[in-house]
């Protein structure tokens, strides 16, 4: 058996560090005590790792073999194709005619790889990559403020201020471990906690204070919060003398836009909101905010997509930033602005180049110098000064033709773009799409001329770069499937069969790895901050047992283990040395809400899964806690539109319509609704929201905005609702209304029509009809239909149809799939839609990471008499996890304790 391998977590920005252990079934995952993101903590999405790793065997869901016009071929004719057909393109059209669209997904080497063949030697500078979907607008913010696209602080500053600031952040449940480290700060020091967030969410639970502020207003409050110092004289002016310009038009613009705290509320839709605490109105908050800001000096505030993903996002990012230099609160232990990124390596692919609107090791490819220098140092011809075509003016330009061949590696952009059906217009039209993927079906795979398979999480090796600038390995333990390889050697492979061969001789990501820290001390005097020179000769086992370390770690002034914070001395990374604060004004956000619109949508992610759901969306228990995606609305507005909790309404924006069922909250704000951004139509007929997003984009950083759709809802008017089983996948095309999740032993169905149809036929095909039978039972007048198919006493399918949702255990029923065969009880009670544990009608799953639902934890308030999270903590080990349940074990335990007391 072999030893057991540190590795890091191939979700969100935080790069937990995973140990992952050999078992006599495959493999067993836990955190890593040593690694200084997480220190031994994991979320639900790393504990359920090795589920989504044993589905993809399972489910045969892998893309295994090389395929070309729909064949299979080997890899060299692969290869061969792929740099004939992307050499022809050049030839006739130029080489600004091929793209890349690439990943946050990807390893820094992947990334290295891909920048310096489309940059360096095919000509082209259009690469882009999903993480312009969430951190472009903060890599503008950085480098205007800052000189370069540098995140000053650390975690630990987390665990050591006084005063931590959640905006546009919901911590709780897309960065669970921080949010650990943060909880655990406040109970040890009584850390004051502020969220700033439309709605409610789960973040709040250990929150001081919640400012509800209206969507697109974060530059108003933070113009407001930024004149207010300024006239209480609660700035740091000798520091701006020192080391801040542009001060006096940064405030003179924030007094104009803000000069007091009620217009500031005002702006902010904060005049008339009334609290139920001992805060008062909405304006008492915000006073209250102003004064904790001022009053704390060890103060870090925190900034993700609610601030980026907005046609103002770069504004919002320097409005923070503002306020951190006017007061002298950056890169110092407990104080700094910090952005925490989305993707695991989305801070690494901006350290190579990844985006269209850089060049490699933090350079400028507008810069004649810079360009000049990797020019010579990758002894390139071709590459060439000026910026690459964005994520979303890429594809419109595969849409009008100028871009004929686009290669896009580890991701899904014909889910996850905005205004996604002109993105599958723009596909279906390119002459020539590869794809590089781990899976065999996502929405863009399906327009493939080339489908490359790529080698999953547990097969590659390489780094990652976290939200602290943390440089970890990323280590395999077990071998690629099938025929799949890295991502880095599949592009070397093709840029040697292209004529490259001299710049891709690459054995070992270690030889990548080296020659990206090689180029980042090329020519570096010192004012370029990305160095990691020490490494640019490390050898493959040096490589190899890397640890953790983060950035700059040059040969010159810094320690080889990377400086844990950057500009605590005043020092930054413009030519004057000197940060610059910018003038701003509130602006509103450019899709605005309209009579036939009237409702702001804001999306966001779900606790358990992960982009678009190719690799979460394979594990049954992260799929239990959300089997649907839920459109969340405020109960006066359910009441405007005819809405009830658990139906089914349609969602219309300007761009297209979406289908969801109701979760009707007082979390929301009036005239707000909230959106997952998960679901695809691999997954649901009509849940993916990327139709519904204008493709409106900050004019700075070109990032898209997505946290402020128009739309109107109306209700989904279901002649009839069901819940079907099957062990094999089931057209389901023809219906209006349909969502699978991965059950225990079966993928489960939500489905509902709006039409008569024959629902025997929705059954999956039995592979075995000599031994096939259908068991049934129909109530035509009530229009109750029950059906279960089995092949000799194994079942293989079940389908439940009544007028209104079927109330039925899912996980029971599920279950039943794995057996050998099922019992004459168990044929009963699927008959009669009665489960043999009531409990589990209406249970859901609250804790992923134990596995712990509803039903447990209402029997422990209702008889072990658990009245705290703690107790229940106690007794089901529910909470005690990555922690993200917590506040959802608090609200059940508000709801059943006053019936239990009854």
């Amino acid at each position: 058996m072999q030893d057991e391998v540190k590795t890091t977590c191939p979700y969100c920005g935080v790069g937990c560090g995973l140990i992952i252990s050999p078992t006599r079934d495959g493999w067993a995952v836990g955190g890593d005590p040593d690694h200084p993101a997480n220190f031994g903590r994991i979320c639900s999405k790393g504990a359920a790792l090795i589920d989504t790793i044993m589905a993809e065997e399972q489910r045969d869901i892998r893309l295994l073999e090389p395929e070309v016009d729909g064949k299979q071929v080997a890899w060299n004719d692969a290869i061969g194709e792929t740099a004939k057909r992307l050499r022809d393109t050049i030839e006739q059209h130029g080489p600004k005619s091929v793209a890349f669209y690439v990943s946050g997904q990807l390893l820094t080497e992947d990334y290295y790889v891909a920048n310096k063949l489309i940059k360096g030697f095919i000509g082209s500078p259009h690469i882009d990559t999903n993480s312009r979907l969430c951190m472009a607008s903060t890599v503008v913010g950085h480098k205007r403020a800052f000189g370069a696209d540098v995140v000053p602080g650390c975690y630990e500053d987390l665990e050591i201020a006084d005063l931590v600031i959640l905006t546009g952040s919901n911590l709780a449940w897309c960065h669970p471990v921080l949010n650990q480290r943060l909880r655990t700060a406040k109970e040890k020091h009584g850390t004051k906690i502020v969220v700033i967030d439309p709605r409610r969410t789960a973040s709040c639970d250990i929150a001081d204070l919640h400012l509800p502020i209206k969507p697109g207003s974060d530059v108003a409050l933070f113009n407001g919060l930024l004149a207010w110092l300024d006239q209480t004289r609660n700035t740091d002016l000798r520091y701006v003398a020192r080391h801040v310009t542009g001060y006096e038009h940064a405030v003179a613009e924030a007094r104009a836009d803000c000069p007091d705290i009620e217009t500031t509320a005002e702006k902010c839709g904060l005049d008339t909101h009334e609290s139920a605490d001992e805060l008062g109105s909405g304006l008492g908050r915000l006073e209250t905010f102003f004064n904790w800001f001022a009053a704390f000096e060890r103060t870090v505030t925190v900034f993700s997509q609610g601030v980026n993903q907005s046609s103002s996002g770069s504004d919002k990012v320097n409005s923070i930033l503002n306020c951190h230099l006017a007061t002298g609160r950056v890169g110092k232990p407990g104080s700094s602005p910090f952005s925490v990124t989305g993707q695991p390596n989305a801070m690494g692919g901006r350290e190579v180049g990844g985006l269209a609107n850089q060049l490699a090791a933090h350079m400028n490819p507008n810069d004649p110098v810079d360009v000049d220098r990797v020019r010579r140092f990758w002894k390139s011809d071709v590459l060439k000064q000026g910026e690459g075509y964005k994520a979303v003016d890429m594809f419109r330009a595969i849409e009008r033709g100028e871009i004929k061949a686009v290669w896009i590696m580890a991701t899904n952009p014909a889910v996850s773009l905005p205004d996604a059906d002109r993105v599958r217009l723009a596909l279906s039209r390119c002459p020539l799409v590869i794809v590089s993927d781990v899976v065999n079906d996502t929405d863009t795979l399906r327009h493939a001329d080339i489908k490359l398979p790529a080698a999953g999480w547990a097969e590659k090796s390489g780094t990652v770069t976290n939200s602290e600038r943390r440089i970890s390995r990323q280590r395999p333990f077990r071998q690629a499937l099938g025929n799949a390889r890295p991502d880095w050697w599949i592009m070397s492979e093709v840029a040697k069969a292209m004529g490259y061969v001299k710049a891709f001789k690459y054995k070992d990501p270690s030889d990548i790895f080296a020659e990206h820290a090689a180029l980042s001390e090329f020519e570096n005097d010192g004012t370029r901050a990305f160095d990691i020179g020490a490494w640019h000769k490390a050898r493959k086992s040096v490589y190899d047992s890397m640890e953790p370390f983060q950035w700059p770690a040059s040969r010159k002034s810094q320690p080889a283990n990377g400086a844990t914070r950057l500009y605590g001395d005043g020092i930054f990374s413009t030519s004057s040395g000197r940060a610059k604060m910018l003038g701003l004004t509130h602006s509103c956000p450019q899709s605005q809400t309209s009579r036939e619109y009237p409702l702001i949508a804001n999306s966001g992610r779900y606790r358990d899964q992960w982009h678009t759901m190719t690799r979460t969306g394979t594990a049954a228990r992260l799929s239990a806690h959300r089997p649907e995606p839920l459109l969340e609305i405020h109960p006066k507005d359910a009441a405007l539109y005819g809405l009830s909790d658990g139906g089914i309404a349609r969602i219309k924006s300007p761009h297209g319509t979406a289908l969801m069922r109701v979760a009707i909250t007082d979390a929301q704000t009036p005239g707000q609704v909230f959106v997952p951004m998960h679901w695809n139509d691999v997954f649901s007929a009509a849940g993916g929201i990327g139709r519904l997003q204008p493709p409106n984009v900050d004019p700075h950083s070109g990032q898209p905005e997505s946290k402020h759709i128009p739309v109107t809802l109306e209700p989904f008017s279901a002649k009839w609702q069901g819940l079907l089983f099957s062990s094999t996948p089931v057209d389901l095309s023809k219906l209006p209304y349909w969502v699978g999740a991965t059950g225990p032993g079966s993928m489960v169905y939500e489905i509902a029509g709006d039409a008569p149809i024959l629902f025997k036929s929705l059954l999956p095909i039995a592979a075995n009809r000599d031994v096939e039978q259908i068991i049934e039972y129909s109530d035509a007048n009530k229009g109750v239909h029950r059906f279960a198919r089995l092949e000799g006493d194994r079942i293989t399918g079940a389908l439940f149809v009544g007028p209104d949702r079927p109330a039925l255990g899912r996980d029971w029923v599920s279950n039943l799939f794995g057996a050998d065969a099922i019992a004459p009880v168990e044929r009963n009670a699927l008959l009669a839609g009665r489960m043999p544990d009531a409990g589990a009608i209406n249970d859901r799953l609250i804790c992923s990471c134990f596995s712990v639902g509803l039903a447990a934890i209402s029997k422990a308030i209702s008889e072990q008499n658990a009245v705290t999270a703690t107790d229940i903590g106690r007794l089901l080990q529910a909470g005690t996890g990555c922690g993200s349940c917590v506040p959802e074990i608090k609200e059940i335990l508000d709801d059943v304790l006053p019936r239990a007391a009854e």
